[in-house]
């Protein structure tokens, strides 16, 4: 396993910087150099695979487009400065539409608003129009948040996409505010999937990102990652960066799990976490599975157990590896504390275990981390 990577990382919003509904694409793009006659007897011009690419980008940001949006947030100012004055904050959005859902509403990262009164935000559309936002939903362990707009009508909305299916290498375009520069569109691949060895923060615990090159600055947090058929797969919300600016290396938040977080918002108005309550290593080097026993970095390794916990009712211990949750092969730290945190408190799970140079099996219940959380926070 590579060693963690230790870098700064920086929420691609900057409090200084201020800052047509898509539909699914034909299978065959018709570009405009097919139209074109090349001599006499109006042969078509032979169309590169590259000039097929730049149309298929064209369409898909000219469709989309219109459903991004650029979010200002004023929040009061925090009192380790000393300030009196508010902060402003930016940063971007994308309509959608949600199950149940009249009226389309404004996906975008929980910091880009954290702190604000509904009042006090305010969504600019692509065609002009500004609305304050008329209620907030959001979720700060997974820093989405969900905006309904007062008094809107006509609104464009993206259409959402499957970000299970999204594969490395497939191309993407990311559309946002970068730096306060609005409908700035970038193009990149899908670098890696299931990041969670990024830090945001002591709030964002639910980390399983897509990782891209397309580029992403402070002010895109929140805009949408959207494949070529035109469907949003991710919102975008961090860079790695020395500088705080693109580097190459973004995170975004797939759309599934936005999808999940938002229903539940929306019907309960929080979301509902399980949790077992035992601290895992951030890093499982090949060294350390080696001395356990075992012959390949895999599973979720303890660190600690806390007393009073459902993980500790079950009997796990330090220097366990928890290598399956029921049928489910666990491939790292992340994946369990992200597949703990979608099952109903009170399930009854069975945890496959390296314990000892050998595998072991413990039953467990899924503990509320609603009630259990405030033991941990720091």
């Amino acid at each position: 396993m590579l060693k963690r990577l230790v870098l700064f990382m920086f929420l691609g919003i900057c409090a200084s910087l201020g800052g047509g509904v898509a539909v699914r694409l034909w299978p065959t793009l018709e570009t405009r150099a097919a139209a074109q006659a090349t001599g006499p007897d109006s042969v078509p011009a032979p169309v590169s695979d590259v000039l097929r690419l730049s149309d298929r980008f064209e369409v898909v940001a000219r469709r989309v487009s219109p459903a991004v949006v650029y979010v200002e947030a004023t929040k009061p100012s925090k009192p380790a400065s000393g300030k009196a004055n508010p902060v402003e904050e930016s940063g971007s959005g994308v309509l959608v539409r949600l199950a149940g859902q009249g009226q389309p509403l404004v996906l975008t990262n929980n910091h880009v608003i954290a702190q604000s009164l509904p009042e006090k935000i305010t969504v600019n559309l692509a065609d002009g129009r500004l609305f304050h936002a008329a209620r907030v939903w959001s979720d700060p362990e997974s820093d989405i948040a969900v905006l309904a707009l007062s008094a809107a009508s006509d609104l464009p909305a993206a259409p959402l996409g499957d970000s299970d299916t999204a594969r490395v290498g497939q191309w993407v375009l990311a559309i946002g505010s970068p730096f306060g520069l609005n409908q700035s569109v970038t193009h990149g691949i899908i670098s890696a999937r299931e990041r969670g060895q990024v830090s945001l923060g002591t709030t964002i615990r639910i980390k399983d990102f897509l990782q891209t090159d397309a580029a992403i600055n402070p002010g895109s947090s929140g805009g949408p990652l959207i494949n070529l058929n035109g469907e949003v797969i991710g919102i975008n919300t961090a860079i790695a960066s020395h500088s705080g600016s693109n580097s190459g290396i973004a995170f975004s938040i797939p759309i599934n799990m936005v999808k999940r977080i938002a229903v539940q918002l929306l019907e309960k108005g929080s979301v509902s976490r399980g949790y077992l309550g035992m601290q895992l290593a951030q890093s499982f080097e090949p060294a350390d599975a080696l001395k356990l026993g075992l012959d390949r970095v895999h599973g979720a390794l303890v660190e600690t157990v806390y007393e009073s916990t459902p993980a500790a009712d079950a009997g796990l211990q330090a220097s366990d590896v928890v290598l399956q949750v029921d049928a489910q092969t666990i491939r790292s730290e992340n994946h369990l504390i992200n597949l703990i945190s979608t099952l109903t408190p009170g399930q009854k799970i069975r945890l496959q275990l390296w314990r000892e140079r050998k595998v072991m099996t413990l039953d467990a219940v899924v503990g509320d981390w609603s009630s259990g959380q405030n033991r941990f926070r720091p």
